[in-house]
């Protein structure tokens, strides 16, 4: 109220009445007009002298909100995760999304410098959010967006007094700033003429090798290190066995306990031996070695890190028939990233694969080839390609016919575009959804991402081993 202590003069009656005890007060000052008390000011007075009275009574009521609070969070939690997943596994046809994504792409080339939301000119920006509210017209992202919002409101009834909140667009919501810079790369990959693989799911199984032609003694122990029914002394003593017979030259127990050395487990890593190992069974022709040596050096870890040995022997293992390894080869000459752009390399590796069923190859012959790159430009093949990758199980392929079957003549990565920035909401969504009770050890959201750029670099899945997945350590050693 800001009066001087010597000026305030107050008097208050305690009415005890049952269930209902209450307190009337009165303050002012001796000056007049000396001091104000608005709504708000008896609502912070009556407030505080309900806690300090109160507090005891209070705190069983404070226990009995923060347990209803966090079964909210968590119904919300497992209600946006799964809104979650549908956008990332969903194909999105948005021609106004895509029409706006493309208009952007073209206003990018009027800007230097840094491409993102706070460098951008008042006209880009508006474009930019509205194609967010545009996207934000899909009922998976508008229930998503909805599911966060309704948490929001209702935890902060639960501490203060109720008021009706109006939801902002999703442009407004600061909360999801990221995902105006999301927009912005979809737009600049579109003017960069960047490739886009959509391979995330794709299951890798470049590492299989066959038992065929492996020495029964190597196939007994690799048995028993993978059986976690038997006793962890058993199978540390398995290991050791392997890690003998690799060192006596047997080229699939140097494989074995290679990738043993690098995935952790049972044994602990350990990347000098896993150099080794890989390089002694790449050597000898062990194709799914030399497929894991080219990506160990084509990874992401300073220390292994050589692009002339990760291509080498990417190459090596395609040689020998390896198509996951043409594959990534493919992969490598479109980005130049580690080698120099070469579609027509590129697109050679890609048909090696392709020709073996390889449905990701396909999908992405099927591109090339409707855009004539490293090739000539053939609508008629590029059909035939994406029917045999969504033969074949292809998420996508499905999503370029019927655009095709409808006539439109955009470029794939405009056509994408749409899909693209959905999956990249998904993951802003799935970052942004309440955190769960914390148990255990927990690990911050810019660390987690690091860690999964790892994994993915490695050659994982991106949820790979998840915190909240872990129930702890075990080791199949590759077969």
């Amino acid at each position: 109220m800001k009066i001087p202590p010597e000026d305030f003069r107050w008097y208050a009656a305690f009415h005890d009445e049952g269930n209902h005890p209450h307190v009337h007060m009165m303050a002012w000052s001796v000056k007049p007009n000396q001091a104000c008390l608005s709504k708000d000011g008896i609502r912070q007075i009556k407030s505080t002298l309900t806690n300090q009275i109160f507090r005891q009574e209070l705190l069983h009521v404070y226990e009995q909100k923060s347990k209803s609070r966090d079964e909210l969070v968590a119904e919300a939690r497992k209600a946006m995760l799964e809104l979650v997943k549908a956008m990332q596994e969903m194909t999105c046809i948005h021609p106004e999304a895509e029409q706006m994504i493309w208009d952007l792409s073209r206003q990018l080339n009027q800007v230097g410098g840094k491409k993102t939301y706070g460098y951008l000119p008042k006209p880009m920006k508006k474009l930019v959010d509205e194609i967010i509210d545009q996207m934000a017209r899909l009922p998976t992202v508008d229930t998503c967006y909805q599911t966060w919002w309704e948490l929001q409101c209702q935890v902060e009834d639960y501490y203060s007094e109720g008021k009706k909140r109006l939801r902002p667009p999703l442009s407004q919501q600061k909360e999801f700033r990221q995902i105006k810079n999301a927009v912005i790369r979809e737009a600049e990959h579109i003017r960069m003429n960047k490739f886009s693989f959509e391979d995330e799911e794709m299951q890798d199984d470049g590492e299989q090798i066959s038992t065929y032609a492996m020495s029964y003694a190597c196939q007994d122990l690799q048995s028993v290190a993978n059986d976690e029914s038997f006793p962890l002394e058993e199978r540390d003593k398995t290991a050791e066995q392997l890690e003998q017979l690799a060192e006596d030259g047997d080229a699939y127990a140097q494989y074995i306990i290679g990738t043993a050395y690098r995935d952790g487990g049972l044994l602990i890593p350990d990347m000098v031996k896993v150099q080794k190992l890989l390089e002694r069974a790449a050597k000898q022709e062990i194709d799914a070695a030399q497929y894991a040596l080219g990506k160990l050096y084509l990874s992401d870890d300073a220390d292994i890190h050589d692009p002339a040995k990760g291509i080498y022997w990417l190459k090596r293992s395609a040689d020998n028939g390896n198509d996951y390894a043409a594959y990534r080869l493919g992969k490598e000459y479109l980005s130049g990233k580690n080698v120099s752009k070469d579609t027509s390399t590129a697109a050679e590796y890609l048909r090696q694969a392709a020709n073996n069923g390889n449905a990701y190859a396909q999908y992405l012959l099927g591109k090339l080839t409707l855009m004539g790159e490293g090739g000539p430009k053939d609508p008629d093949a590029a059909y035939e390609w994406f029917a045999a990758a969504r033969d074949n199980g292809h998420a996508y392929a499905e999503f370029f016919m019927k655009r095709m079957e409808r006539g439109e003549q955009e470029p794939p990565s405009v056509l994408l575009s749409a899909t693209r920035l959905l999956y990249h909401m998904g993951n802003i969504f799935r970052d942004n959804a309440p955190a769960p009770a914390a148990t255990g050890v927990q690990i911050d959201r810019k660390r987690l991402a690091r860690l999964r750029q790892k994994r993915v670099a490695l050659g994982h899945k991106p949820d790979d081993h998840e915190p909240e997945q872990q129930q702890g350590f075990s080791m199949k050693f590759h077969m």
